[in-house]
């Protein structure tokens, strides 16, 4: 989804203080009113931005994203899941693209959604949410998230915010921004929690599609356009799907974030040191990222009595009704290789020289992604890693 904008992307909380729709609960006698707590000044919206946001309007990238099925089944699920906290309640939807997200919680039950969107795509969600008869449930606002006007708290937070590894195009950012400004204490946000993954790879084909190719063109010699083609093919990260026959070591987690605490600062350095250990001989050809998101309720705040009552590790003192009772299920949307593919892939950091790798061989080292200073949306990826005695350092930026 956009930052404020469409659905998807598929190309990259912090309660509030108890407040009342039209303001805060009365002070107790004797005591002064305080002011409400101030809003979060709107970022401002670039040219950069709007060209993001007409990119959404066309209709081919929702329809990839609508045809992942692992996407879109994986929120439809995680909302029937929460159907008892959407139920009744008012949704937000940002960046609700072709208002898919939207019509599934009003189908849920929610007594109102409020589906926001900045690109074009808006005025076909109108259209769909005509189509299905949902005009006095769904209330469609063309406009970023950061601009628009709601006039009352929401109970949920619905967004397909992830872009390739996670974090491209920023739109965390906007939910971040939506929660602070509009979700009422202990309210719903869908997904809740996020973790971004590394692992080194091994991948022999890729090299010899687009370097190897180079040394015998239909009986001519043309190596020497191989090095222009590793700066063409392997400067920028590549969005490809690889298997986990390609991955060489356990991942490592780069960043870890909870939607319910996560701040707008804490996106923009994230550094992460590792250390792998390589499970076969192979070459090292770079290093991929893949991310999974889980859709988990709120954390509530234990009860005097409910803290009283014997955890799951000391189940022989429970009562009958509690050793019944089932822990949540969670659901997960992954993105890793060897979970079934979606449209996000996975993306890899290739190197320009491969590295022999041993068994057992040691890879470490460290990951820091931030954001782009000129565009806030593009990420900026500095990989330091040291193996075989020798240090190296990949530079790249996801545009």
């Amino acid at each position: 989804m956009l930052a404020g904008g469409a659905d998807g992307n598929g190309h990259l909380p912090q309660p509030r203080s108890a407040l009342r729709v039209g303001g805060m609960a009365p002070p107790p006698p004797g005591q002064a009113a305080s002011a409400p707590p101030p809003h979060p000044a709107p970022p401002p919206c670039t040219d950069y931005d709007m060209a993001y946001f007409r990119a959404y309007s066309h209709i081919g990238v929702h329809e990839e994203m609508l045809k992942d099925h692992v996407r879109t089944n994986s929120y439809r699920n995680a909302i029937m899941n929460h159907q008892d906290l959407i139920s009744g309640k008012v949704v937000l939807d940002v960046g609700c693209g072709t208002g898919v997200l939207s019509v599934f919680c009003a189908f849920a039950g929610a007594s109102r959604v409020y589906a926001v969107d900045a690109s074009d795509i808006a005025l076909q969600a109108m259209e769909v949410v005509r189509e299905n008869d949902l005009s006095d449930k769904v209330i469609v606002l063309h406009g970023r998230i950061e601009d628009v006007d709601i006039e009352e708290k929401v109970d949920v937070i619905i967004s397909e915010w992830m872009g390739y590894m996670l974090l491209h195009e920023s739109m965390l950012g906007s939910v971040i921004f939506a929660r602070d400004k509009w979700l009422t204490p202990g309210g719903l946000i869908l997904p809740s929690h996020a973790s971004l993954y590394l692992a080194p790879i091994t991948n022999s084909q890729r090299y010899q599609d687009s370097i190897y190719f180079w040394r015998d063109v239909y009986g001519i010699k043309m190596s020497s356009m191989m090095p222009l083609a590793k700066q063409c093919a392997f400067m920028e990260p590549s969005v490809e799907t690889i298997s986990g026959e390609n991955v060489l070591t356990w991942p490592t987690v780069v960043a870890q974030v909870d939607c319910y605490t996560v701040q707008a600062s804490d996106l923009e350095i994230i550094t992460a040191a590792y250390k792998f250990t390589s499970m076969l001989q192979a070459p090292l050809h770079g290093f991929a990222f893949w991310f999974d998101v889980e859709f988990n309720g709120p954390v509530r705040q234990k009860t005097k009595k409910q803290a009283s009552q014997p955890s799951d590790g000391n189940m022989q003192n429970a009562s009958p009704s509690s050793k019944k009772k089932k822990p949540d299920v969670s659901i997960v949307l992954s993105t890793a290789p060897e979970d079934a593919p979606t449209h996000w892939q996975q993306t890899l950091l290739y190197l320009f020289e491969p590295i022999g790798l041993k068994k057992d061989q040691i890879i470490e080292g460290s990951v820091t992604i931030s954001q782009s200073q000129q565009h806030s949306r593009f990420l900026n990826i500095s990989l330091k890693y040291f193996t075989g005695d020798q240090w190296y350092v990949k530079e790249s930026v996801m545009r």
